[in-house]
């Protein structure tokens, strides 16, 4: 059939289910213009809108599968769930919680600034990843592994630069003098990588994020990711690394000494400010290993990022015994377990209060920590 309008001539052709007298013959199958066919969906709108009668109603949906039987493990296996969630949580709180602790013990200061170093390796992660994307090898192990390394490098040079141009200059002083210049720090930290890369989220692509059916009770099955899995090995693995700096190296005894007097430790000929340098620089590296996990783990990092998970990771060290590297990591744990637990069975705004009232709860009865304890440094 053809047909003019707007001063142009058209064409269009329908195809019926049926001819003449058989029963389809008012039922339109198909239809063709000189602007193309029509899809499936102005298909249906044809229809509907012309009242062609039942067969040009949307499918009926699904109908619904009959709900499982309660079972009496559903809360067990809801609970289990909840310790696997918090695992993560657990990892990143306790390895940031390590560069806190690491460089309160050798000078007795907090670093307010060592939640930016997260920040800075989860965005040179995200940068990183988008450079994988491009490759083709977002999700080989070895590229994977070298951005891990790349990313804890560059952080460790960015935590020996912060001693080396802003701690080392107030070292000694009696004030807050550094405690002040490391919130300016975190501030310029913040502002610097806002003006290079903008405010918005980044969204790098998640690894490893193949699920895995655990078990199954009343309608809720348990499951577990590859990825929490390598987060907790990868945890596991540093925390290792670091046991054995800290007890089998020179590093590590040149740390101890320095922890229980800095100036015993100069006199017997200890280079203190190399010993206080490299703490900074392993504290740097293990903040971007968390920074690392939030990025491919988490996503929607920001320049904003490290400012409230570094206060829950301060939180941690000092609920652990800041000072103790264990205590970092079970502090960390302990707080990602409130956390989490918090969030799955009350009301999920609250998680944050929860958690800082327990920090409050600790410095009340227990300042000095799980794992702490009560010393006076030498002068």
């Amino acid at each position: 059939m053809r047909y003019a309008a707007d001063g142009q001539e058209h064409r269009i052709a329908c195809r019926f289910a049926g001819r003449h007298f058989d029963a389809g013959r008012d039922e339109v199958e198909h239809v063709a213009t000189d602007r193309g066919d029509l899809t499936e969906l102005q298909m249906v709108m044809l229809r509907i809108w012309a009242g062609l009668g039942n067969r040009w109603e949307l499918p009926d949906a699904p109908e619904r599968a009959a709900a499982p039987p309660p079972s009496p493990w559903t809360p067990v296996l809801f609970f289990l769930q909840q310790v696997i969630n918090a695992v993560t949580v657990a990892c990143v709180y306790g390895l940031l919680a390590i560069g806190y602790t690491l460089v309160y013990g050798i000078l007795g200061q907090i670093n307010l600034a060592m939640g930016e170093l997260t920040m800075i390796g989860a965005m040179t992660t995200a940068v990183a990843s988008a450079g994988l994307v491009m490759l083709g090898a977002q999700g080989a192990a070895p590229a994977l592994l070298a951005v891990l390394l790349a990313v804890m490098g560059f952080t460790a040079v960015q935590g020996w630069t912060m001693d080396r141009l802003v701690f080392r200059p107030f070292r000694g002083m009696r004030t807050h003098t550094p405690l002040i210049a490391a919130v300016g720090l975190a501030i310029a930290y913040q502002e610097a990588v806002r003006l290079l890369h903008g405010a918005r989220d980044w969204w790098p692509q998640p690894v490893f994020a193949t699920r895995h059916d655990l078990a199954s009770a009343g309608g809720f099955t348990l499951t577990a990711l590859t990825s929490q899995v390598i987060v907790l090995a990868l945890t596991a693995g540093l925390y290792a690394l670091l046991a054995w700096v800290m007890k089998r190296t020179a590093f590590g005894r040149a740390h101890r000494a320095c922890a229980d007097d800095v100036g015993a430790a100069a006199l017997m000929g200890l280079d203190v400010n190399r010993t206080v340098a490299t703490t900074f620089a392993i504290g740097g590296a293990y903040a971007a290993a968390a920074g690392y996990v939030i990025a491919l783990y988490y996503g929607g990092i920001n320049f904003f990022t490290g400012y409230l998970v570094g206060f829950k990771a301060l939180a941690a060290a000092v609920i652990g015994g800041i000072g103790s590297v264990p205590g970092a990591m079970l502090g960390g744990a302990l707080l990602g377990m409130v956390e989490t637990f918090w969030s799955a069975y009350f009301a999920i705004e609250y998680k944050d209060i929860v958690a800082f009232g327990l920090l409050a709860l600790f410095l009340v009865l227990r300042p000095q920590g799980l794992l702490g304890q009560e010393r006076r440094r030498g002068d």
